[in-house]
């Protein structure tokens, strides 16, 4: 990979792998109704079942990294749902009568990661059908 816009946007990935790791270990131990942080009280049974999401994406992003214009969809369907997550969170503290605000700082960063991937690729050269449409591959059977 000689692009370092390229390199720069599979680091972000792999950062961002480390974020979706904390946010799954908090959830995991931390989040949830009797646990340090319920506030917005969540079941545990929630709480473990968004921390193993956590967790997966986390993977998913990390192996990604060290291949990325390949598995640069997977970049894709971050940038949505990290898209969706700040549009719901921030709706919520806006409209949600004592939804706490404490969760404001994961929207930022959230956002910036999402910034970063979609500035890394379009210097890189990705493209949106990179980014959102799968290759096809020729499958031998």
């Amino acid at each position: 990979m000689k692009n370092k816009y390229l390199r720069l946007l599979a680091f972000t990935f792999f950062a961002s792998g480390i974020w979706d790791t904390i946010a799954g270990i908090l959830y995991i131990f931390f989040i949830g109704t009797g646990r340090q942080i319920d506030n917005p009280p969540i079941d545990p049974f929630f709480a473990i079942f968004l921390g193993s999401f956590f967790i997966c994406f986390a993977y998913l992003q990390f192996l990604s990294s060290f291949n990325i214009k390949r598995y640069a969809f997977n970049v894709g369907c971050l940038i949505i749902g990290r898209l969706f997550y700040i549009i719901q969170l921030y709706i919520f503290m806006i409209f949600a009568e004592g939804f706490p605000s404490t969760f404001w700082f994961t929207g930022v960063i959230d956002g910036t990661f999402t910034i970063l991937y979609i500035f890394f690729a379009i210097k890189s050269g990705l493209g949106l059908r990179d980014l959102f449409l799968p290759k096809r591959a020729a499958i031998n059977l």
